[in-house]
C-alpha cells in the first residue's frame, strides 16, 4: 500500500563514504542521490539521530527525505532504520537505489521487495528494518570478467569506455525516483525497466 502524500518518504542511496570509494561501482547509489539533491537545491548535512547524512524538503511537490548512510555498505541498514523511525516512514515509503551486479551496465530495473541478491547493503536494510518491503531502483554494473572477486570489482570505478553510460544511468535513475513519487510503482516500471 503507497503511503499517503502527507508522509515523507526516504530514498537511500547506498554506498561507501569517503573519497575513495565516491565513484567505484559500489557508489552508483550515493552518486543518485547527489543528483537528486542537486535537483532540490539542497546540501547533504549530518543527521542528529542517525550516523547518515539527509537532505529535506520537498521533490516535485512530494515530502522527501534523502539520505546516504556514513557507515561502510555491509552496515547500512542500521541508519535507515534511524531514519525510518525518526520520520516515521513505514518500510512500503523507502525507496533504495543501489547498484546491481545482474543487469548489464547502466541497465535500470525498479522493484518492490524481494531479496538481496548477495548485495550487503540490502541484507543489512532488510535486517534491520525487518522487512524487504521497499521499493528498489537497480542500477546495472554487470559481473565481472574472469575469475575476479566480485567485493573487489564492485570497489573498481567504471571503465573510460563506460563513463558515458553510467552518467546517463544515474541521471534516467534520478529520474525514475521522481517518477516513483508522482506516477508509482507500475508507471516507473513501463517507463524505466528497459
Amino acid at each position: 500500500m503507497t503511503p499517503p502524500l502527507s508522509e515523507p518518504r526516504l530514498v537511500v542511496g547506498l554506498g561507501n563514504p569517503g573519497p575513495g570509494y565516491a565513484n567505484t561501482r559500489h557508489n552508483l547509489g550515493y552518486r543518485v542521490v547527489d543528483v537528486l539533491a542537486s535537483r532540490m537545491s539542497g546540501t547533504f548535512r549530518r543527521h542528529r539521530r542517525a550516523n547518515a547524512e539527509t537532505v529535506e524538503g520537498r521533490l516535485l511537490g512530494h515530502r522527501v527525505v534523502l539520505a546516504k548512510s556514513r557507515t561502510y555498505m555491509n552496515l547500512s541498514g542500521s541508519p535507515v532504520a534511524a531514519l525510518a523511525a525518526f520520520y516515521k516512514v513505514p518500510v512500503t515509503a523507502v525507496i533504495a537505489v543501489h547498484d546491481d551486479l545482474d543487469l548489464p551496465v547502466g541497465v535500470l530495473r525498479l522493484k518492490a521487495g524481494g531479496g538481496d541478491g548477495g548485495h550487503n547493503g540490502l541484507k543489512s536494510m532488510r535486517s534491520s528494518l525487518g522487512s524487504g518491503d521497499f521499493l528498489r531502483v537497480r542500477i546495472g554494473i554487470e559481473r565481472p570478467p574472469g575469475r575476479m572477486d566480485p567485493a573487489d570489482y564492485v570497489l573498481k570505478p567504471f571503465n573510460t569506455a563506460q563513463q558515458p553510460d553510467v552518467a546517463v544511468a544515474i541521471e534516467r535513475a534520478a529520474d525514475a525516483v521522481e517518477c516513483l513519487l508522482t506516477e508509482g510503482l507500475s508507471a516507473a516500471q513501463n517507463q524505466f525497466n528497459g
